[in-house]
């Protein structure tokens, strides 16, 4: 259980910021980096969830499932943030909060959903459409910053291949969903390549 009475600690005034295990690593490390965009992606869908309006379609799933989401990027800031254990690897257990299978195969069985409701692509689609699926594309590509830092994070340090498949998996449902959001307002926006030649 997460208990704050004091939000300052004055222990990062150095330039370091602890990780789950007690060890100390630069808040401009790249898992610092990584799991700061994770909180930003998380944030934009935080931003996109309060642009939903009456309107949306399935109005009591969408809210639903990105309430979900932004709780497993809660998970999986403090999985990006917990070292590989010893016994356990990234394996989930006791003293490690991890993205598992579940999670990834959940977010595929979601876009396969709304997918299967939406018409073939024929262009690639410009971000926009209504409000919420604006803010939507803008957390997909903050997402998809997440899994690059993320990435490159995993170059210096092991990293649960969960976690990285998640947030790989994070972006194409957002992007399937800002889909289904705009069908039910007008349809998404296609690219026109070379319109303004």
């Amino acid at each position: 259980m997460v208990k704050l009475n004091k939000i300052y600690t004055r222990t990062g005034d150095q330039g370091t910021t602890g990780l789950v295990d007690g060890s100390r690593i630069a808040k401009a490390a790249p898992l610092m980096t990584a799991i700061g965009d994770v909180d930003e992606a998380n944030s934009a869908i935080g931003l996109a969830l309060a642009a939903l309006g009456e309107g949306a379609p399935d109005a009591a799933d969408v809210p639903a499932m990105l309430t979900r989401i932004q709780n497993e990027l809660f998970d999986l800031g403090a999985d990006l943030a917990t070292p590989a254990d010893p016994q356990h690897g990234f394996g989930p257990h006791d003293m490690a909060l991890r993205i598992v299978a579940s999670q990834v195969d959940r977010l595929e069985a979601e876009i396969d959903a709304m997918n299967d409701a939406l018409s073939p692509l024929t262009s690639f689609i410009l971000p926009g459409g209504s409000e919420a699926a604006a803010r939507l594309h803008l957390a997909r590509a903050v997402a998809r910053r997440a899994e690059r830092s993320a990435v490159a994070a995993g170059a210096d340090r092991q990293l649960n291949p969960l976690a990285l498949a998640y947030l790989n998996r994070l972006s194409d449902h957002l992007f399937v969903l800002t889909r289904h959001i705009n069908a039910a307002a007008g349809g998404d926006i296609l690219w026109k390549p070379g319109a303004t030649r």
